[in-house]
């Protein structure tokens, strides 16, 4: 594609929308054509001065004509912007978490019949996408798993999207138990984590935190602990370029950043 790549932000205000206006910005082969907000604010930043902010999503799709929309905003505006993003033919990518089933459910389909790429990704981390598969391996082996992910003070649902995507990856494998009844009991409650279809999630949020996560596999005599810390946001933007141009030539809809690249 020689004409640079048209691309709508929504959720331009927030940490990862700042990041991502930024990175797009930078990028010679992208051109920001508009953001998509609640409400209009000054941005803070004069080179986007002539960019159009919008707070209705189809007015914007139908002027600003995008090739792709990065969502960063929040669970509800997302699922809205994403549904109308695809009625309209635009390249959808989502980094934002806490869409539920049903709503995930309905862009799949959306994604499917209008045949346009809709890429939803808990992490654009490409250390983060390695930790989760390598946890994937390990499912294979070890029998005993608990996770613990850790996030900014700021953070809006718990656990984390990358949480639950590695359990869903671990439980895939069909080789972790919940084990024998212990007798365990609960002095406080959830001082155990989130129990996840048998495997314990533990949540914490921060001041001074970014995005860390750790899965720690237990067998007799052993653990094996794999790790992945992402200390700043630009952390994020590799894994996101990637999927930007990999929505140019996807028809539909894909859950994890693993699958388009590894």
């Amino acid at each position: 594609m020689n004409k640079r790549i048209r691309i709508v932000v929504s959720g331009p205000r927030g940490k990862m929308g700042r990041e991502t206006v930024n990175m797009v910005l930078n990028t010679d082969s992208f051109q920001l054509v508009g953001l998509l907000d609640k409400e209009i604010k000054e941005l803070g930043d004069s080179r986007l001065e002539k960019c159009p902010v919008y707070t209705d999503a189809d007015k914007c799709f139908h002027e600003t004509k995008p090739d792709v929309l990065i969502d960063f905003s929040v669970a509800e505006a997302s699922f809205h912007y994403g549904r109308i993003a695809l009625e309209r033919g635009v390249r959808t990518i989502i980094g934002t978490t806490g869409l539920d089933k049903g709503q995930l459910e309905e862009l799949e389909e959306l994604s499917q019949r209008t045949k346009t790429a809709c890429i939803v990704a808990p992490n654009f981390a490409l250390g983060a996408i390695l930790m989760m598969k390598f946890s994937q391996m390990a499912a294979k082996i070890f029998q005993s798993v608990e996770i613990i992910e850790m996030h900014h003070e700021e953070k809006r649902d718990s656990p984390s999207g990358t949480a639950i995507k590695t359990a869903e990856l671990i439980l895939a494998e069909g080789n972790v138990g919940v084990g024998e009844e212990g007798g365990e009991k609960e002095k406080i409650k959830g001082a155990r984590g989130a129990d996840f279809h048998g495997i314990q999630i533990h949540s914490v949020r921060l001041p001074g935190l970014v995005a860390h996560q750790q899965v720690i596999f237990g067998s007799e005599g052993e653990t094996l602990t794999i790790r992945h810390d992402s200390f700043n946001r630009k952390s994020f933007m590799t894994g996101l370029k990637m999927a930007i141009f990999a929505s140019l030539n996807l028809e539909g809809y894909v859950y994890g950043l693993e699958n388009l690249i590894l």
